[in-house]
């Protein structure tokens, strides 16, 4: 899949040697439109506000991370994590795991990150292109499609947490029917999860059908 970004330009410097105070250097961009059918933008909406709050920009991984991940695999090859982590032009991607330097087990841990993390933004690319497709074959969605299923199950998931989030602080406060009943709606939020995990799972193989 083509990494669609904007790169950020350096300044250029003027004849006198002077830069440009006046210009405003260009906002990071760069998107996996997956229509929501996976938790990617969740987790960059989480991990950029952890990022811009603390101002660890470079500390904690989020969206910048993930599209440097992408260029290095571009370039090196898929699973060439050492090769990527070496070429500076990378470094970026170093920074979140720094602190974590001095684990006995410290690259197994950063290559398996790396490597969950890019099957999330593959699986995200992957759903992108096929809604690309079927947006552009003007395809209406089956009832009985995945996509649909996933739908309806993120709608029930998002409605009973709303209604009942009042749970936690009740039992929290020793209301044991409230905690009954709050054990209950974890349950049945598991369960969704769990079936919203296969939907999305058997997602891709489902879409590939879609003609060219």
């Amino acid at each position: 899949e083509e990494v669609k970004a904007e790169k950020e330009p350096k300044l250029e410097a003027r004849a006198n040697g002077r830069r440009d105070d006046k210009a405003e250097k260009p906002r990071f961009m760069f998107n996996i439109a997956d229509g929501g059918f996976t938790e990617l933008h969740t987790l960059w909406q989480n991990e950029e506000r952890a990022a811009i709050s603390s101002g660890k920009l470079n500390e904690i991984w989020h969206r910048r991370h993930d599209y440097w991940l992408l260029a290095g695999i571009v370039l090196h090859g898929y699973a060439r994590w050492t090769d990527i982590q070496n070429d500076g032009a990378f470094g970026v991607i170093n920074e979140p795991f720094k602190g974590e330097a001095s684990k006995g087990n410290f690259l197994e841990m950063k290559n398996k990150f790396l490597a969950r993390r890019f099957k999330l933004l593959e699986q995200a690319l992957v759903i992108e292109e096929q809604l690309r497709r079927a947006a552009y074959l003007n395809m209406t969605q089956d009832p009985s499609h995945p996509a649909m299923a996933l739908n309806t199950r993120f709608a029930e998931v998002e409605c009973l947490a709303e209604s009942h989030q009042h749970l936690s602080k009740e039992s929290l406060a020793g209301n044991k029917p409230a905690n009954a009943v709050l054990h209950k709606v974890l349950n049945q939020l598991e369960e969704l999860l769990s079936d919203m995990k296969a939907d999305v799972t058997r997602l891709p193989a489902t879409l590939s059908r879609i003609p060219p």
